[in-house]
């Protein structure tokens, strides 16, 4: 497991960022955001959506659970858990069914799954910066398909730290 932390200017580079990882993402894989609301986890969805072709509107999940973006023979599940109260509400909506080797699944707020979240192959934290506007990013990778998203994000800024 080896870990990243970035400073994100604004929102063109927490884009920039989720492109730089979409072509790193293959099915099977799950990608975890944590971050306050407004830290911009589906702004760094929408600009790896976009790397991977989307055009149309990419919003957050918030109010329909998972949105869905077929792209090609990969499937793309963005999940908001913001919502849930209870983790068995993981069980009641049939969430498991959409963790496919033909699927790549995108997870806001993955904590309000509890324990029925399967491991991701990478977590991504975002975080107010403190001294300076912008977020910070900590990237955690899990595995061989999380570190080679890791080391598309090193080939394009530096590490803070």
């Amino acid at each position: 497991m080896s870990t990243l932390t970035l400073h994100l200017a604004d929102a063109a580079a927490t884009e920039a960022c989720g492109a730089r990882i979409a072509p790193r993402l293959h099915g099977g894989m799950i990608v975890t955001l944590d971050g306050d609301l407004g830290t911009g986890k589906t702004t760094l969805v929408r600009g790896l959506l976009r790397a991977r072709g989307v055009d149309g509107p990419i919003k957050s999940p918030t109010y329909a659970l998972v949105e869905h973006y077929p792209i090609s023979s990969l499937y793309f599940y963005h999940f908001d858990f913001y919502r849930f109260t209870r983790s068995s509400e993981w069980d009641e909506a049939g969430i498991a069914d959409y963790f496919r080797d033909d699927a790549v699944c995108i997870i806001e707020w993955p904590e309000r799954a509890g324990n029925r979240l399967p491991a991701p192959d990478l977590a991504l934290s975002l975080s107010y910066a403190r001294d300076e506007p912008g977020r910070n990013l900590v990237a955690t990778a899990r595995g061989e398909a999380g570190e080679q998203c890791l080391n598309a994000l090193r080939a394009v800024a530096p590490p803070l730290g």
